[in-house]
């Protein structure tokens, strides 16, 4: 199998060297063969050549690879961060990565920020849909930079759309023996769009009889996942409102660094990374928490079919947060580079 590597810009490209280190680890305990292929796209490329990522890259990625591990976009010396759109997004969009998973589970007690939760608490996944919403860029701005300015960004569902990531997540909760979906949504004030959304939703869910369908308002949703995140095992959402509360996710389970996503397409190739974003004020200091690239990677082993490699990293990371061998930002005093020898360390116990 083919994985392409594409650090990207700031602390991505420590934390992926991280996740590389303990992918080939996992990797050589379990038989597997990986041929990873480092891609220079990232703000360094652009200032230098002035593109992005090169025409047939997308092509590329679809016919060459059965995956992508990206580590971060975003320097303040590109304007706008005008490198970011076409890699990103454009992988999300042209890939057709509709199924973004985020996987919600708190590793240790004492990372999550509530009161008396536990590891039983935090363990759901959040489904977001990936290619439509607001972020399509539908919309335009009018007299800009007047006091008569008028900006529209339209929001985007459709059939096609929204019955696959609502059927997907059925789909994953009873593969894995789980009772309970909640869809979220804003039909009492976004009545056009969303009323898609509640429909889609019921109908789907009298497909699957052994599966409790739930509704939420988004800002309900937000409060109980707070209040109560126990409730929650499986969450299917728009694209905006999913970015919104996967945050809070990340920060149930200890923080962004330690948040992992896929941009999946089921049997095609597919984008994992980790959600904390570049940080460059923290690159090139060794203090990255390495950890969310790491279960990123996990999920890229995962979705591959190759459970056996995912479950290692998994384990592996779980054992480091437990003996506190981890970076500063949730309590250890290990470096980046340090935490990465300690998890493949551990995996090749483990063997």
């Amino acid at each position: 199998m083919r994985i392409a590597v594409i650090p990207g810009d700031g602390i991505g490209k420590e934390v992926t060297a991280e996740a590389v280190k303990v992918l080939e680890a996992a990797a050589a305990v379990c038989g597997d063969r990986f041929d990873l292929q480092t891609l220079p796209w990232s703000a360094d490329h652009y200032l230098s050549t002035g593109v992005a990522m090169p025409p047939n890259g997308i092509a590329m990625l679809r016919d060459d690879f059965q995956g992508v591990l990206l580590g971060a976009l975003g320097d303040p010396r590109v304007p706008d961060n005008a490198h970011i759109r076409p890699i990103l997004l454009g992988i999300r969009f042209e890939l057709d990565l509709y199924v973004n998973y985020r996987p919600v589970r708190l590793l240790d007690d004492r990372l999550c920020p509530l009161k008396d939760r536990t590891t039983a608490d935090v363990n759901f996944v959040v489904f977001r849909e990936n290619t439509e919403g607001a972020y399509v860029g539908v919309g335009g701005r009018f007299k800009a930079g007047t006091t008569d300015e008028i900006a529209v960004q339209e929001e985007i569902n459709t059939f096609k759309g929204v019955n696959r990531i609502i059927r997907h997540a059925f789909e994953y909760a009873r593969a894995r023996g789980l009772r309970k979906v909640c869809m979220a949504d804003k039909s009492n004030a976004m009545v056009q769009g969303h009323a898609l959304w509640l429909r889609l939703f019921r109908e789907v869910a009298a497909e699957y009889p052994d599966i409790e369908p739930t509704h939420m308002y988004v800002d309900a949703l937000a409060m109980f996942m707070v209040k109560d995140p126990g409730l929650f095992q499986v969450i299917v959402t728009n694209n905006m409102f999913g970015d919104i509360i996967t945050d809070i996710g990340g920060a149930l389970q200890g923080g962004l660094g330690m948040a992992a996503s896929g941009n999946i397409h089921p049997g095609r190739t597919s984008l994992f990374e980790p959600v904390h974003g570049s940080a460059p004020p923290l690159a090139g200091k060794n203090v990255a928490n390495p950890m969310g690239a790491m279960l990123s990677a996990s999920l890229l082993l995962e979705t591959l079919g190759k459970r056996d490699a995912s479950q290692l990293i998994e384990r592996a990371v779980e054992a480091a947060v437990k003996a506190n061998q981890t970076t500063p930002d949730i309590g250890g005093t290990l470096g980046t580079k340090e935490v990465g020898d300690w998890v493949a360390g551990n995996i090749k116990g483990q063997g």
